[in-house]
């Protein structure tokens, strides 16, 4: 019954056109030290068709796979297809130019066996005098680890200005180191023409769940007060959509509001950034979060959605809600959480991006212990090692009224489902979440 209920909730949160994300906080295979770095890196470039516009191409692949047995090779193709539409999410009205910032993103795409990806993007325009087509470097990767990948993009961005041949060696080395434990280093050697050896130092973050986050970016963007009603908003798994101009502003925002989910994990559909074809995702009647740029503002308050909570990201403010944002969460604990989020926003210029991150993550974890914190003693264990949730009890257990209120529709939600369905196969207390 388990698995059934299991593959329909599949079913329902991926509609197969879209290829679908999910932020892989709690995915193991997301942090097991020593595998592979990284899949492939790939070149999209923009090629000139018929009707005189741009379309994104993959003109760079390493490494090419050789001998794929039939289901390798059709997930490959199938991977292949949908990288260059997220390298240029923003369409094809592109024409030649002499300047371009860099910018960084990134977005993540579900397999067929549930497993995800990760691409992590650096839109750059090669180097030269005359105008030029931006291309993108993208990093696909089952590792979820930002910060590492972004220092990885900056030494491509360096070497593509010298020439391609440099980037090979660079990345043929990376292939053949193991991915650090966290907290450990491992270090590059690669051979730059005229500069000579140089050894590159990738360390790894201590805390393995706030590696891929950066929750400065939420902060300086919006309020406060705007950041638990999203919070509110995600919790009880309704609608989010986030805009920005920027693509590098969406994704790290969006994963900073996943990541807030902690210990918990956002099982529906995920799109950092939405690829201009696919903007009719928001008329999907199931949860998402996806970010979407500004200048599709018109084209997404036209259609027909259901209920959903739309945030400016460039303004810090909300467009539409539901109405009952402020309500969701029990007032004390919002205000707790209020006074924390304030105290670490005025201290923005005195704390570190990881004392942001900490601190930030602890407000919103220790909501959750205050929650539900008391899962695991009503678990009922029979003699064959498995678990039963007495949900009842659970709830019954909570002695405010306005918190049990709250737990009584968190406990009907995804994550506290799937969170609940891990506890019940072991005896041990998910205490290393907390």
């Amino acid at each position: 019954a388990t698995e059934g209920k299991e593959e329909e909730r599949k079913k329902e949160n991926n509609p197969s056109r879209v290829p679908q994300g999910k932020p892989g906080e709690r995915s193991s295979v997301l942090y097991s030290a020593g595998q592979f770095f990284f899949e492939y890196l790939v070149v999209v470039s923009l090629k000139k068709t018929s009707d005189g516009r741009y379309e994104p191409k993959i003109t760079y692949q390493f490494p090419k796979r050789e001998n794929l047995l039939k289901g390798q090779k059709e997930e490959e193709e199938r991977l292949l297809k949908a990288i260059p539409l997220f390298c240029f999410p923003d369409g094809n009205n592109w024409a030649p130019v002499t300047e371009f910032t860099s910018e960084t993103f990134s977005f993540v795409l579900t397999n067929v066996d549930g497993s995800r990806k990760i691409g992590y993007c650096r839109r750059l325009l090669p180097a030269g005098r005359d105008v030029r087509l931006p291309e993108v470097f993208c990093i696909i990767s089952c590792l979820g680890c930002f910060g590492l990948f972004s220092k990885i993009l900056d030494e491509v961005e360096k070497r593509r200005q010298i020439s391609m041949a440099v980037i090979y060696p660079f990345m043929q080395g990376l292939r053949e180191s193991p991915f650090p434990a966290p907290g450990k280093t491992v270090t590059i050697k690669s051979f730059i023409p005229e500069s000579g050896t140089e050894l590159i130092a990738l360390t790894r973050p201590v805390d393995a769940h706030l590696e891929h986050v950066e929750f400065q970016a939420l902060l300086q963007r919006l309020s406060p007060h705007h950041i638990l009603l999203i919070f509110a908003s995600a919790v009880l798994e309704r609608r989010l959509i986030f805009l920005a101009d920027e693509l590098s502003v969406l994704s790290q925002c969006i994963h900073a509001v996943a990541a807030l989910l902690y210990p918990f994990t956002w099982a529906h559909t995920y799109i950092p950034v939405v690829p201009e074809c696919l903007i009719d995702t928001v008329c999907c009647p199931t949860p998402f979060m996806v970010g979407i740029q500004m200048r599709h503002l018109d084209r997404v308050l036209e259609q027909p959605m259901e209920e959903a909570l739309i945030v400016d990201l460039c303004e810090g403010k909300i467009i539409r809600e539901v109405g009952d944002e402020e309500d969701i969460l029990p007032i004390k604990l919002q205000n707790e959480m209020l006074t924390s989020l304030n105290r670490h926003n005025n201290n923005n210029n005195i704390h570190t991006s990881e004392q942001v991150n900490a601190l930030v993550s602890e407000a919103f974890v220790h909501f959750f212990v205050r929650m539900v914190g008391h899962y695991s003693s009503h678990i009922k264990w029979s003699k064959n090692g498995s678990g039963t949730f007495q949900e009842r009890a659970f709830c019954k257990a909570i002695a405010s009224k306005t918190n049990r209120k709250f737990v009584k529709k968190f406990v009907k939600t995804n994550m506290f489902s799937l969170f609940i369905e891990e506890a019940e196969k072991s005896r041990i207390p998910q205490e290393g979440k907390w």
